[in-house]
């Protein structure tokens, strides 16, 4: 089932930057962001199924837990760890700045619908991560992107 809106239900832990944080439902600011959470877009992928498992996060403020994430490199793992399993997801594209509108982003197959090129073709496992860029701004969106490797039942 479906976390409630709002609810911390995951965590995310980004070894290379340091970043251990609660997963939320919903991406509002005052229920979720704003709170230090990383939010789950709503009508995509839960961790583990097929699809774009896709999260935003603030860069600044809030907590900033995706201050970094431009750092991410290909083969940077990201975890999300939920009460049944441990997903184990591995950073392969990046799109350093796209349109705030651009929703291909996080749809089933990520694809920027602005920068072509930018994303994958083939349905599979994904994770999405989003956050603002340039820092202490909200004109575009950072983007990075990676496919599941493994699951670990706990």
């Amino acid at each position: 089932p479906r976390p409630r809106g709002d609810q911390a239900y995951a965590v995310l832990r980004i070894p290379r930057i340091g970043i251990r944080v609660p997963v939320a439902e919903g991406i509002s600011k005052s229920a979720v962001l704003n709170q230090g959470y990383v939010g789950h877009y709503p009508r995509t992928a839960q961790p583990g199924q097929a699809g774009n498992f896709a999260l935003a996060g603030h860069r600044n403020t809030h907590g900033e837990p995706f201050r970094y994430i431009n750092r991410l490199r290909d083969g940077d793992e990201l975890r999300v760890e939920t009460g049944s399993a441990v997903y184990t997801y591995v950073v392969d594209k990046a799109l350093a700045r796209t349109s705030p509108r651009d929703g291909g982003v996080i749809r089933s197959v990520p694809r920027s619908e602005v920068r072509k090129g930018y994303g994958y073709s083939e349905p599979g496992f994904y994770i999405t991560l989003t956050t603002c860029t340039p820092e202490y701004t909200s004109k575009y969106r950072l983007v990075v992107w990676g496919t599941l490797r493994s699951m670990r039942a706990r």
